[in-house]
């Protein structure tokens, strides 16, 4: 039957999958990771953290935008602090911190990949509304409405961690070895919380698709928008800057995300660590996406206003 058949080719791919990653496991290609971590770390800190200071500085939290991209910041810091764990372990080979301080480390990771999606994609949608209903969007696009969605984010991300967390404490206690990151694809295909596995999988591959094609929906309907003559009541500033922060939302998306939507979408399969590595890059990007994003990104919010001639009706300030 059809369903056997499925089943046998996820097996088969399975097999595969971890013949592969097994053969990369090695004390060399533990070495690459590390220095791939050590890269991220060594870029993807002072970014975030003068992105950080200068989005609180200089621009406060009086606009939704500088509210997601504040938010986005804390994400990536939360998974750049978790990195020297990371850079340790592939780099000696062993674990000898307790299994909490393993799976504290690897939520932030898990935590960094969903809330940055749903920040950028909520920094996508609010650039919509900011170009293709600029009048219309006005009451919506507040600075307390941007934090109630934060705040929403957040305790969504903390209740996927509880189950999480308890799955894989369990899977710790049955390893007796001095390891960590590598019980996230070491996962037994018959261990009897299978169920809730590929349920749990399923939904986070339909929400990263589903963030993906609101990305990609959003890029169309601007760039649309951008090529007709805008009225007066609506002008851009800069029509280059907008159309980047688009595409580089999608390049994150594409390059970060889809890689490993797609191998646990398709085939069940669990994460690896190339893929994880991939998905850690996303923090290094995400400053360029707070530099075009923002008028005059290293000015006050303030000297921005002033700069602005008057009587030119409403401009989009991005």
């Amino acid at each position: 039957t059809c369903e056997c058949k499925s089943s046998t080719l996820r097996m088969y791919y399975h097999i595969k999958y971890h013949q592969f990653f097994s053969e990369m496991n090695g004390h060399e290609s533990n070495l690459v990771y590390a220095l791939v971590y050590g890269c991220i770390l060594a870029l993807g800190l002072p970014l975030n953290a003068v992105s950080l200071w200068i989005l609180l500085r200089r621009h406060s939290l009086k606009s939704p935008s500088v509210v997601f991209m504040v938010n986005l910041a804390i994400s990536d810091l939360l998974l750049v602090i978790s990195l020297p764990l990371r850079v340790y372990f592939y780099a000696t080979g062993t674990w000898s911190l307790s299994p909490e301080a393993c799976i504290w480390t690897t939520m932030l990771f898990r935590n960094n990949i969903r809330s940055s999606s749903i920040f950028i994609t909520f920094i996508s949608v609010d650039r919509l509304l900011a170009v293709v209903y600029p009048l219309r969007s006005r009451h919506l696009r507040t600075a307390p409405n941007a934090l109630k969605a934060v705040v929403f984010v957040w305790l969504f991300v903390v209740v996927l961690n509880i189950p999480e967390r308890l799955r894989f404490s369990k899977f710790i206690k049955r390893k007796n070895n001095s390891t960590c990151f590598e019980f996230q694809h070491n996962v037994n295909i018959n261990d009897n919380s299978h169920g809730y596995k590929s349920a749990f999988t399923y939904l986070m591959s339909v929400l990263a698709l589903t963030l993906l094609a609101v990305n990609v929906v959003c890029t169309m309907l601007v760039s649309w928008t951008l090529r007709r003559h805008l009225s007066d009541s609506a002008r851009v500033n800069n029509k280059v800057n907008v159309m980047l922060i688009f595409f580089m939302n999608l390049v994150m998306f594409i390059i970060c995300f889809l890689p490993m939507t797609v191998a646990l979408l398709l085939f069940g399969l669990p994460v690896s660590t190339p893929l994880v590595c991939l998905a850690s890059f996303n923090c290094c990007l995400d400053p360029l996406l707070y530099y075009f994003s923002l008028d005059a990104f290293w000015k006050k919010k303030d000297d921005i206003e002033l700069a602005r001639e008057p009587g030119q009706g409403h401009t989009i300030s991005m």
